[in-house]
């Protein structure tokens, strides 16, 4: 298994990436291999300072940079030899077997879209993010960002492809599928989560659980929580700003730090042909650690394969 690694992108890259690579590397199994994509000099400069093995990585040189702020089909398109292009570059020719980075996360859709484009009947690719429940177990809703605006069969799929991840990556079986709703009740809701009511409710790949509210993103009324990537991002900031409260006000409390987003690294962009990962900009090493022994789950997993396969038997039922 060959997983690449963008170097250069987040807020503090590469000193913070290239870290989180040498940090996850001992608990990497022999047969994964690291490919870093980023300044070669950098790299080794770091590698050395850290007495780590960079035999253990293989190293892409690149010259470019895309920046946080920059638009991101502009600069997929004339940073040719940027980490991410190159990146996605190998990730198209098969040279590797996932990407991922804590860079322009725009970038990094536009990438994914470009080269190893949706998985066939696909409507949108989403990305979805970590609920750490109150009893335990872990929890996902989706979309966070990248569908601002919806059609109800997007919000189909999102149940799906939720639901899959969970049971395939993290074990969860028969996930329960709820949608965010304003109300329990079936008829509640704007007229794109009354018609997406109805198809979940129809949809036999999945458990569908009904409607859930606010109050129930941390409890275990469902496991995957659909919404439209407006929605999802409020929840997704509200819950950061959230735990940033909680540090301020120095709580120790073991619940509480299962918001700290360091711990998950980064999450799949789901519905693509092969594992993209993209992580949190301001990712620090311990993030990035975790980013990459993520990607190698997802990937271990078959969760490409097993999406474009439930899919295939749903259209032909």
């Amino acid at each position: 298994m060959k997983i690449g690694i963008d170097i250069m992108g987040g807020d503090y890259a590469p000193l913070e990436t290239t870290l989180g690579v040498i940090r996850a590397l001992p608990d990497l199994t022999d047969d994964v291999k690291l490919v870093l994509f980023g300044d070669r000099h950098a790299i080794t400069d770091l590698f050395s300072k850290e007495g780590a093995d960079i035999s253990k990585v293989e190293i892409v040189h690149t010259t470019e940079v895309i920046g946080m702020d920059e638009h991101p089909t502009k600069a997929i398109t004339q940073k040719q030899d940027s980490s991410i292009a190159r990146g996605f570059e190998y990730l198209k020719k098969g040279e590797i077997d996932a990407f991922a980075g804590a860079g322009n996360s725009g970038a990094m859709m536009v990438g994914a879209m470009f080269s190893v484009k949706t998985i066939p009947g696909i409507l949108r690719p989403a990305v979805c993010s970590i609920l750490p429940k109150e009893d335990g177990p872990w929890g996902v809703f989706l979309d966070v960002g990248l569908n601002a605006d919806c059609k109800p069969e997007m919000l189909q799929q999102f149940g799906i492809l939720g639901s899959l991840y969970l049971e395939h990556v993290h074990g969860v079986k028969s996930p329960k599928v709820g949608l965010m709703n304003i109300g329990e009740e079936e008829e509640k809701g704007s007229m794109l989560t009354q018609a997406t009511h109805q198809l979940l409710k129809n949809t036999k790949d999945i458990h569908f659980a009904g409607n859930v509210e606010g109050r129930d993103l941390f409890n275990d009324k469902a496991d995957v929580i659909v919404c439209d990537g407006f929605t999802g991002n409020v929840i997704l900031k509200m819950a950061e700003s959230f735990y940033e409260l909680i540090q301020k006000r120095n709580v120790q409390d073991e619940y509480f730090e299962r918001f700290n987003y360091e711990n998950y690294g980064g999450t799949p962009v789901l519905g693509v042909n092969a594992p993209v990962i993209i992580a949190h900009g301001i990712s620090n090493a311990r993030a990035i650690k975790n980013m990459i022994h993520s990607t190698q789950k997802v990937t271990a997993a078959g969760l490409t394969e097993k999406i474009a396969q439930a899919l295939q038997e749903s259209i032909s039922n």
